[in-house]
């Protein structure tokens, strides 16, 4: 879901720190730099007119080719290389964006493998390799020289004096690109691992990296791990199948990263699909610099090591560059690059609408077992301080949250080698509560086989409207009311009606039961925490919470894989029942046939949503407008319009600044992901913030 118009799409894509990178293999001649030079130029236009990128990376080498061998020491190669270069300069001159593109290049007697950094028609910086491979196939320190301390800090080129050395950062916007070339990555210690720590968050790798078995995977665990290392995005573009093929066979393996995760690769030869391979291949992706940046804040340690760096960097700002050529040509400030057009198609970057939830099912139910045994270990330890023969006490209502917690207990208790009748499992049905949900309950304790019981709560909730001189949903009671009598009249006013203190003294009056039994398991999750659904010194509070870290939309698939893996003979169909019950708090009466009337997410809207801006309100920063963003572009079990995620996330961000007070003192429980409220460890919030900037 994208806006109608194109030019506000791409404002807020950038708006939002989002950077569009192409990493590109294009058909190579070898030895040939004009017809290369060409090649790369169509590329530029192309893909330009295609996803409209920020960068573009090109091969080690590529406007001479990677396997010229001898002839990178003739004049003519050379010559004809640095012409090439000047020629991809002047052709691309108004494309907006920034070219990284590879050339063979002299250096006082000496031949380097250098990247060039092209924007707006100049060569704004040379960077030389720095590690050059010279073992098995390779045999580069015959043709080239490595970088050094002893290089020039500028070489002519053209008209100009460009910049040269490993010590250069570019600036582009809110990019900090750095360059590095191939076996540069392949060291114990990459040059982009000074340069990430110098600013940079974009690192371009030019590479001439052949095919063999295997090698596939561990290019890619390289430049996904170096992302994840770094905090940064890492472009790397490989040389293809254009190259000469004496005894190497080159891919043109393309993959784009950033902070670990691979954002996406290429086709490349010896890929396994059996359709010929394009001559030219190319990926692009949108990296998210926002994101990257507050992780650097978070984690805090990047700058600890900056007295480590071997020398000063230079920054050269890319912004704003205009030559005389493109002005000469450019009909004023608001013409539009005939070359480029606007990314009219959303981010091109997959954006998970489930982030805690893998959509790939054997992924999904390895995810599942591991939070189960991580809720049973913390169980485990707790129990394990405490007396043996004590009660622990849980309420059980036939809903998600109280069904993995009673799961949890049962699993720990058989651990510990205990008797499951430990377990004290109350029913606690109140004025809400369906049959539905109180034979789930009872079907589930049962099921077990943990000591239960069910309190009718209601005689003590109309004992305490009574004594506050509460009318509860606005109806009058007295001494003589009966129960059976307020719950008729209950439902027949319940529609229309809001009453807090009726539900709150109903989850207060259960709190108080459970406490007066042992020790209390609590089962409230963490998408309750995050938007401060629970009723305080309520269901908010407990001894020890198995579910603090769990978010809603996980806990249905927990139930889920407990039904089908734990208790595929026992409890299979209960399981998948509670699983299937719409979620509800049910504290108002049902509905008059008996259906649950209260429906939490037609109060505060779909937890998939709620869920989704937590991530990305907790893991990167984000602010309500672009929570907005990210969630247009998502793809959702159920289409959300752009009016209900607006208002969704207009109430997480209240609720969520509102309620910090409640998660200030929640109990302690075990996390096993990585967002956790925990205000001991991972979520330290005033209660009196205001929410006003992250509204904006």
């Amino acid at each position: 879901m994208t806006s109608s118009d194109p030019s506000t799409f791409t404002r807020q894509r950038k708006d939002h720190g989002f950077y569009r990178i192409s990493v590109v293999s294009p058909k190579v001649t070898v030895a040939d730099p004009r017809a290369n030079a060409e090649a790369t130029i169509a590329s530029v236009h192309a893909i330009a007119r295609e996803s409209n990128s920020d960068l573009m990376v090109f091969p080690e080498l590529g406007l001479s080719a990677y396997t010229c061998g001898d002839l990178f020491a003739t004049q003519t190669l050379l010559q004809a290389s640095r012409d090439a270069l000047l020629h991809v300069a002047e052709q691309t001159r108004d494309y907006s964006g920034v070219l990284v593109v590879g050339l063979p290049f002299r250096v006082n007697t000496s031949v380097m493998n250098v990247a060039a950094v092209v924007c707006g028609g100049r060569v704004r910086g040379l960077v030389p390799k720095t590690f050059l491979p010279n073992y098995r196939e390779f045999y580069e320190a015959r043709h080239f020289k490595a970088a050094s301390p002893a290089e020039p800090v500028e070489v002519r080129l053209g008209n100009d004096d460009v910049p040269f050395g490993t010590d250069l950062i570019f600036r582009h916007g809110t990019a900090k690109l750095a360059v590095e070339i191939c076996e540069d990555l392949w060291v114990p210690v990459p040059p982009s691992s000074h340069s990430a720590l110098a600013g940079a968050n974009v690192i371009a790798n030019l590479s001439a990296s052949n095919e063999l078995i295997g090698k596939a995977q561990w290019r890619r665990d390289l430049v996904v791990s170096q992302s994840g290392r770094l905090l940064a995005a890492y472009a790397y573009a490989s040389a293809g199948g254009g190259e000469s093929t004496s005894d190497l066979v080159f891919g043109g393996h393309c993959l784009i990263a950033e902070n670990g995760a691979l954002l996406g690769e290429s086709r490349r030869i010896g890929d396994g699909v059996e359709d010929s391979l394009p001559t030219e291949t190319h990926l692009t992706r949108d990296v998210d610099l926002q994101r990257l940046d507050h992780d650097r804040r978070v984690t805090g340690s990047f700058d600890d090591f900056q007295a480590s760096l071997p020398r000063a960097y230079r920054t050269i700002e890319l912004a704003n560059v205009v030559t005389k050529a493109s002005t000469a040509n450019s009909d004023g400030p608001e013409k539009r690059n005939p070359q480029q057009k606007s990314d009219v198609d959303g981010l091109l970057r997959y954006v998970d609408a489930h982030p805690f939830v893998p959509s790939e099912a054997s992924k999904r139910e390895e995810r599942c077992a591991e939070i189960l045994a991580i809720q049973t270990a913390g169980l485990v330890k707790r129990l394990q301080q405490l007396p043996a023969d004590l009660p622990l006490s849980i309420g059980v209502s036939g809903g998600l949250d109280s069904t993995l917690a009673l799961l949890v207990a049962a699993s720990a208790v058989d651990q510990l080698k205990r008797d499951r009748q430990v377990i004290d499992a109350i029913i606690m049905p109140g004025f809400g509560t369906t049959a539905h949900t109180n034979d789930s309950a009872l079907q589930l304790v049962r099921g077990l086989g943990v000591s239960y019981e069910s309190i009718d709560i209601r005689p003590l909730a109309l004992r305490t409207f009574l004594d506050i001189g509460h009318s509860p949903l606005g109806l009058q009671i007295d001494k003589q009311t009966e129960v059976d009598e307020l719950q008729t009249r209950l439902q027949k006013v319940a529609s229309d009606a809001k009453d807090l203190k009726f539900e709150n003294v109903q989850a207060r009056l259960r709190t108080m039961v459970l406490m007066s039994r042992g020790f209390v398991l609590g089962t409230g999750d963490l998408s309750e925490q995050a938007l401060g659904w629970s009723t305080y010194n309520g269901d908010h509070m407990s001894m020890y919470n198995v579910n603090t870290s769990v978010p809603k939309t996980l806990v249905r698939y927990l139930v889920q894989f407990a039904a089908d893996h734990v208790y595929r003979d026992s409890l299979h169909e209960t399981l998948h029942r509670i699983a299937d019950t719409p979620i509800s708090p049910e504290l108002l009466p049902p509905t008059e046939d008996g259906e649950i009337r209260q429906s939490t997410e037609a109060s505060i809207g779909p937890y998939e949503l709620h869920d989704f801006f937590l991530y990305h309100f907790v893991r990167g920063g984000c602010g309500q407008a672009k929570l907005c963003f990210l969630a247009k572009q998502a793809t959702f079990h159920s289409p959300h319009s752009d009016d209900v995620i607006e208002q969704t996330a207009e109430t997480f961000i209240r609720r969520f600044f509102q309620n910090q007070f409640k998660r200030n003192c929640v109990p302690d429980g075990p996390k096993v992901g990585s967002v956790s409220l925990s205000p001991r460890g991972d979520w330290r919030m005033p209660a009196d913030a205001s929410s006003a900037a992250f509204r904006d």
